[in-house]
């Protein structure tokens, strides 16, 4: 009698599902749609003032390979990496000046980022890559930007909506203690679980 295996061709599904796992998806090139910043209407930034959103369409495409995108990213990192070194540079001249915020100075007021030299920071110490680059933007700051994008009229009622909108997120579920009372339970009156 024969021991051979009745189907000699036939190959191990397990074998098969390797041989499937090795497959990869490699990418070799990465596009950037780039657009003209706008007023937001959007988001709702934890500080007051005006968001800052995006056109409808953008106004140029780039594209690179893996490492140019790799190389370009560095450059805008450290870019942002050294400007926000220069404001926590200027913010410490300004203490320093009025003794830890006691004292009033005309000199600290006078202050800008033009005054912190590019020697007083040291960008090429830092690790670009731990460092965390999406940070709140004070309101100053945001509507600087705007102005600066050619966002000539900033609309001033998004500031009180967007205040609403952050006084309402600190208020939440309804006033029930103990037990809930459906007719005056707001959840329950907004047709949720009661909270």
């Amino acid at each position: 009698p024969s021991l051979a295996s009745p189907h000699p061709a036939a190959t191990s599904i397990l074998k098969r599902q390797k041989q499937l796992r090795r497959k990869n998806v490699r990418f070799d090139q990465v596009t950037v749609y780039y657009f003209a910043r706008r007023q937001g209407f959007t988001s709702v930034p934890s500080q007051g003032g005006s968001s800052l959103g995006m056109a409808q369409r953008h106004n140029s495409v780039r594209r690179y390979t893996l490492c140019e995108f790799a190389q370009e990213q560095e450059v805008n990192h450290r870019e942002i990496l050294r400007e926000h070194l220069k404001e926590e540079k200027l913010h410490a001249k300004k203490m320093k000046l009025t003794k830890n915020g006691t004292v009033e100075s005309e000199e600290a007021d006078g202050l800008t980022l033009e005054d912190v030299s590019d020697d007083d920071i040291d960008v090429e110490n830092v690790e670009v890559d731990d460092y965390f680059f999406l940070q709140p933007l004070p309101t100053k700051r945001r509507r600087a930007l705007l102005r600066a994008s050619g966002v000539h009229r900033i609309d001033a009622e998004e500031k009180q909506e967007l205040r609403a909108i952050r006084l309402s997120r600190e208020e939440c579920g309804c006033d029930c203690r103990l037990y809930c009372d459906p007719e005056a339970c707001a959840c329950s009156q907004a047709g949720i679980k009661c909270q």
